[in-house]
């Protein structure tokens, strides 16, 4: 096996990729499931962005508002929120250009196209056999500071999210550094965790899940948050279901995306999903837990869907609303 170290560029540690994890050198990565658009330029400010810890955007309260609003999630809450917006185009000629080189998997930017390239490959073959219906692509955008998105314009305070106007999902790299750095969670699978989590709610989009949870909001207003957990933990479900099966995933050539995830690598999944559960948020911005105001779900809570999806390696155990939608 060849270790693959890497200084990561999000958090600036050094790891070994193979060491837990190993990335086959010989896949190839799929470009054109990414649409790289950072130095673009193209939005930012907050239009329409509620802040439901209220205050300002410095600190350890700014840090909340990027995790909380839209950490692992937080598309879906945004699309109601925005006034509507255009989307851009990116140029991914760099990107393919850095991809196809030799140290390609000591890239940040390289190695989350590769957890793409796995995640979209696994739910090709998985969404027809659990639910019958055929998954569609999407690509993730890499956008840095600000992106105009279906959804409106967002800016990297946000967080990674999917857009369901535009079935998009969008992240801002440098989002791990506060992942690792702010929140503890420092392991390389917590990154393939937070997208797999986002192809989560694009699948719950083209199922339908996410269109009649939000009609089941309007019907019964009082249970908004509750409902609004039920649908990211099941997102997490979803994640953890990739994650079973990530090593039987390939490229367009049949080349293994994965040659192995171990134990170690679903700890750190689930330790970052402990640390991004709704309680484990208050508790850090100082405020009291109010379970009132959760939208994503305990720290236990976040675990046991994650673990639950990954356990059973099935999407359909993944039934968070239990039958009620």
């Amino acid at each position: 096996m060849q270790d693959h170290r890497v200084r990561n560029q999000a958090s600036g540690d050094e790891s070994v990729i193979g060491v837990n994890m190993e990335l086959n050198e010989n896949a190839q990565i799929d470009t054109s499931e990414v649409d790289d658009r950072r130095g673009s330029g193209g939005g930012g400010g907050l239009s329409g962005i509620p802040i439901p810890i209220g205050g300002g955007r410095g600190g350890i309260v700014g840090i909340i508002v990027a995790v909380l609003v839209a950490l692992v999630g937080g598309g879906f809450g945004l699309n109601a929120a925005f006034d509507g917006g255009g989307s851009g185009q990116g140029d991914n000629t760099s990107l393919k250009q850095k991809c196809s080189a030799d140290d390609a998997l000591q890239q940040l930017d390289c190695r989350n196209n590769l957890y793409v390239n796995s995640i979209q490959a696994y739910w090709r073959t998985a969404m027809p056999e659990a639910f019958g219906d055929q998954y569609r692509d999407s690509k993730t955008v890499f956008f840095s500071q600000g992106v105009n998105t279906g959804c409106g314009q967002a800016d990297s305070g946000v967080g990674p999210f999917y857009c369901p106007a535009d079935d998009l999902v969008y992240i801002d790299l440098t989002f791990y550094q506060l992942l690792a750095d702010q929140l503890g969670a420092r392991g390389e699978f917590a990154q393939p965790y937070v997208l797999a989590h986002e192809y989560g709610h694009h699948v719950q989009d083209l199922l339908g899940t996410e269109a009649q949870m939000r009609r089941q909001q309007q019907r019964d207003p009082g249970n908004a948050n509750a409902l609004s957990v039920k649908l990211e933990l099941q997102a997490d479900c979803y994640a953890g279901a990739w994650a079973k099966n990530a090593t039987g995933t390939a490229d367009a050539k049949g080349q293994k995306i994965f040659t192995s995830i171990t134990e170690q690598d679903i700890q750190e999944a689930i330790d970052a999903a402990e640390k991004i559960g709704d309680d484990a948020i208050q508790r850090r911005s100082g405020r009291p837990v109010n379970p009132d105001e959760f939208t994503h779900g305990t720290s236990q809570q976040r675990k046991q869907w994650f673990s639950k999806g990954y356990e059973t390696g099935d999407p359909k155990s993944c039934d968070t609303f239990g039958g009620t939608l």
